[in-house]
């Protein structure tokens, strides 16, 4: 049974106009699914460093990483799935139309989360949290849970292989 499951990649690429959508363009060309794409230049300001989540079967996951070895913007590709690597995303949480019993609620979970309480208004608050795609998660059903009104944006992961052999 070739079964789906969560996928990382990260590729180093050529830091020039229209790779990004080159990239994009083969995933929803392919009908593949991004489920999160982070991109920035590496230490070398020609080369940038992406790294893409997916949801696919071993022979789609193949076949991804065949098309985007082909790409001659494409200078590496490294399957992250089975590796060792350190993996973050960040993710800001807007607490609106908070009640002072609210606020303290979240101060209690930031210290918990380890999280950094950002901005702060007569009545809303604005917590930043980076960590692990999993652990952002609870914190959004969390807070869906706990309070009327959040608006919550988060980055993609970025990630890389690990020294020692921690896992995400």
């Amino acid at each position: 049974m070739n079964s789906m499951k969560k996928r990382w990649i990260s590729l180093y690429v050529e830091n020039q106009v229209g790779v990004l959508s080159k990239i994009s363009g083969l995933f929803s060309g392919k009908s593949y699914n991004l489920d999160s794409l982070t991109v920035g230049t590496t230490e070398d300001p020609t080369v940038s460093r992406m790294t893409i989540a997916t949801v696919s079967d071993d022979e789609t996951f193949e076949q991804i990483k065949k098309q985007l070895n082909r790409l001659v913007e494409v200078i590496k590709v490294i399957d992250f799935t089975d590796v060792f690597v350190r993996m973050k995303e960040i993710l800001y949480v807007k607490v609106l139309r908070c009640t002072p019993a609210d606020k303290a609620a979240l101060f209690q979970i930031a210290e918990t989360f380890k999280a950094k309480v950002i901005d702060y208004g007569k009545d809303s608050l604005l917590l930043e949290f980076v960590q692990t795609a999993t652990k952002n998660d609870a914190v959004i059903k969390l807070m869906k849970e706990e309070f009327k009104v959040i608006e919550v944006v988060r980055g993609g992961s970025v990630g890389i292989e690990s020294i020692s052999m921690m896992e995400r």
